[in-house]
């Protein structure tokens, strides 16, 4: 099946209606019907100002980027979309044209 690969971009620290941003972003696509959905930190990064952020041994508490995709139908992935616009969230994304399949490990 033809579809689409989600992924978003955001800082670990960010909230939105008193909870980080990535549980929020799960949260919502959970609610409109999207199957899964998963989030990975980030180690080292820089954003468009040009701030290279990296966790070290003693920061407790860095402000890396967390990615949060979902490999989802067109469909909804515009679903998600419209639903982060109506809550005017500020995010950054990439869509990406995706095939979805299973292998079912029965050769």
């Amino acid at each position: 099946m033809k579809g689409t690969f989600l992924k978003f971009y955001v800082y670990e620290q960010r909230k939105h209606d008193h909870k980080p941003l990535y549980e929020w972003l799960l949260q919502k696509a959970k609610e409109i019907g999207i199957q899964g959905g998963s989030a990975f930190r980030a180690i080292a990064g820089y954003g468009r100002h040009g701030v290279v952020h990296e966790q070290r041994f003693i920061e407790l508490s860095a402000d890396l980027t967390v990615e949060v995709e979902f490999v989802v139908s067109d469909e909804q992935s515009e679903q998600l979309l419209e639903a982060i616009r109506r809550e005017n969230v500020h995010v950054v994304y990439a869509k990406i044209p995706a095939e979805l399949g299973v292998v079912d490990g029965k050769g």
